[in-house]
C-alpha cells in the first residue's frame, strides 16, 4: 500500500476542492468536506461519500437543516493507487463525483461523464 500521511491526503483533498471552478464553489451551498481514514466496514473500498438533500431535491421546507457531508476515505484510495500521481487523479475524480451528488448528479451520469 502507498504510504501518505493523513496531513498530506487532506492537502490533496484541498487542492482538488481549489480547482472546482468559481462558479461551482459559488452555488455550493449547507455542505462540509471531511477526509476519513476507512468507510464502513459494509463498503471497505469506498473512495467518497455524499450525505444530504441535493440542492435539485431542496424546496421551501429545506431550512434550519445540518449540512450535507461530503465524506473522502483515504485508505481505499492509498490501496488502489500504485503511485503520488494516482493519488492525486483519483482524489480529484472522487471529489468532483461526491460534488456532482450535491448538485443531483446521479452515478449514471457521472460515469458516462467519466466520473465513475
Amino acid at each position: 500500500m502507498l504510504e501518505m500521511t493523513r496531513e498530506e491526503f487532506e492537502e490533496l483533498v484541498a487542492e482538488a476542492l481549489d480547482r472546482i471552478p468559481p462558479e461551482l464553489t459559488r452555488l455550493m451551498d449547507n455542505v462540509a468536506v471531511f477526509v476519513e481514514d476507512e468507510p464502513s466496514p459494509d463498503d471497505p473500498e469506498l473512495l467518497g461519500l455524499y450525505e444530504g438533500t441535493p440542492l435539485t431535491e431542496r424546496g421551501e421546507w429545506y431550512a434550519g437543516v445540518l449540512p450535507d457531508r461530503i465524506t473522502i476515505y483515504r485508505g481505499p484510495t492509498l490501496r488502489m493507487c500504485e503511485s503520488k500521481e494516482d493519488v492525486v487523479a483519483e482524489t480529484e475524480i472522487t471529489v468532483v463525483h461526491e460534488i456532482a451528488h450535491h448538485f443531483g448528479i446521479d452515478d449514471e451520469r457521472l460515469h458516462a461523464l467519466g466520473y465513475g
